[in-house]
């Protein structure tokens, strides 16, 4: 599951990171442009030493470069982490992008109420935390089968009491 409970809930405290998958590990990534680069460099090869080789050479080495830049974003784009801390008396949603920057939500974690969109959301199932006025999308990148858990997981650790029951 890309969530785990760093801290499990209690009635005191729990903490909840939640992140996106990541298909292509820091190993993957170096052999993907290794292999690209030297399914690049062999056609090149018969060419050494003549001017079609010079000429050919930079474009080649745009096209690495630029399948190294795109990597590149979209790694830094997925590196999203969303931590639910549940406190004593407060819940906090803090969502940290690939740039750094931070989106908070807080509220009285009595009035915290956790919704399952199942299909009115941008995607299905989709689940919010309400409360203080703000309703905030919690696990969006997460599949359809990993939202059916976390919803799950957070009616467990939320007071449920005054909590609507899900949308259809």
């Amino acid at each position: 599951m890309p969530y785990d409970w760093i801290h499990p809930p209690s009635d005191h405290t729990g903490e909840l990171h939640l992140w996106p998958h990541q298909s292509l590990a820091p190993e993957g990534y170096v052999r993907f442009l290794a292999v690209t680069a030297a399914l690049i460099t062999l056609p090149l090869l018969p060419l050494i030493g003549t001017p079609l080789f010079w000429g050919l050479l930079p474009f080649l080495l745009l096209a690495v470069l630029g399948m190294k830049f795109a990597l590149d974003r979209n790694r830094r784009n997925a590196q999203v982490l969303e931590m639910l801390r549940l406190g004593p008396q407060d819940a906090e949603l803090i969502r940290r992008d690939g740039r750094g920057r931070e989106q908070t939500w807080r509220c009285n974690r009595h009035w915290a109420q956790v919704t399952l969109h199942a299909q009115d959301g941008p995607v299905p199932n989709y689940i919010t935390l309400r409360g203080a006025g703000r309703e905030v999308e919690i696990g969006a990148f997460l599949s359809e089968d990993e939202r059916k858990q976390l919803y799950s997981d957070l009616r467990q650790a939320l007071p449920q009491a005054n909590a609507p029951a899900t949308e259809a």
